[in-house]
């Protein structure tokens, strides 16, 4: 089975949050995600919220920057989330990689190595926090919230391997730490699935991808002309139709597709950005039970 969901990105009213959350679920994506950046809405009240006016889907951190957070203090925002949202939280991690948020909040950017070790004393402070009959409040879920972890690095990957429930793949490219972000090509992508499956050790995980385009249109390979435009023409157009990170064509182009990157690359769990979430929705149902 296929999944899908959609990560809220836009900070608005809270009769606009829980518009746009109602319609993701009528819509049929299966979770909901708030993304945590500077100048978004904060992802746990935004849950929150999102839980109270939903019934079905599951609600996602998508992903949260651990650097920015004291691990214990965490802990008690997403077990009390967990509370909340009646077990229905779904813990993403990252090591965070925006340098300007952290000039912003006046923090050090440490080196990648330095906010992988924090990801990593962050997971075993949960684990254990959760394991603490004596910690309040408790999770609903046991022994806690389903854990994804996101990013493309060798140890961040190794990590994940070890300890997530879900593996986010950014399709992001190599780039130097703190710089801006770049499309991986196919084979990319490829490779870093492949380096965190050797990393399970015949663990059964799920496997994400974060989808960043989403184009329906009749001619596809018109549309993959222009993103390839909006991309200054760094991937050729043959390239771009090998993406996970692209789903561009008619819908039944694009349900095909789906399908064809969770043979090829494992990827059982689609997640778009809210501006493509009408878009998306009519490749739902066609896709769900394949």
């Amino acid at each position: 089975m296929v999944k899908f969901g959609v990560n809220m990105v836009v900070p608005e009213t809270r009769a606009a949050w829980v518009e746009k959350c109602r319609k993701a679920e009528d819509l049929g994506f299966d979770v909901i995600g708030a993304a945590d950046h500077l100048g978004m809405a904060p992802p746990f009240p935004a849950l929150v919220l999102a839980a109270e006016v939903t019934s079905r889907p599951r609600l996602n951190t998508f992903v949260i920057n651990t650097a920015f957070y004291n691990p214990v203090l965490l802990a008690r925002d997403v077990t009390g989330t967990d509370q909340f949202t009646e077990g229905r939280l779904e813990l993403g991690l990252g090591a965070g990689y925006v340098k300007a948020e952290f000039e912003a909040a006046g923090m050090e950017f440490p080196r990648a190595g330095k906010r992988v070790d924090h990801l990593e004393n962050t997971i075993e402070v949960l684990k254990r926090l959760y394991a603490d009959v004596n910690h309040k409040p408790p999770t609903v879920q046991k022994p806690g919230p389903p854990l994804m972890i996101a990013g493309r690095g060798d140890r961040l990957l190794t990590l994940a391997a070890e300890h997530a429930d879900i593996i986010g793949f950014t399709g992001t490219a190599a780039v130097p730490d703190g710089g801006a972000l770049a499309v991986d090509d196919a084979a990319g992508i490829e490779e870093r699935v492949s380096f965190a499956r050797g990393k399970l050790n015949g663990r059964a995980v799920e496997f994400n991808i974060l989808s960043h385009f989403v184009a329906v249109v009749e001619d596809r390979r018109k549309g993959l002309e222009s993103l390839r435009e909006l991309l200054d023409g760094k991937l050729t157009v043959d390239q771009l139709a090998e993406l996970p990170t692209a789903l561009v064509g008619t819908h039944e182009q694009i349900a095909e597709q789906i399908l064809a990157h969770r043979e090829r690359f494992g990827f059982t769990y689609f997640t778009v950005l809210e501006h493509n979430m009408d878009a998306l929705a009519p490749v739902i149902e066609s896709v769900h039970d394949k």
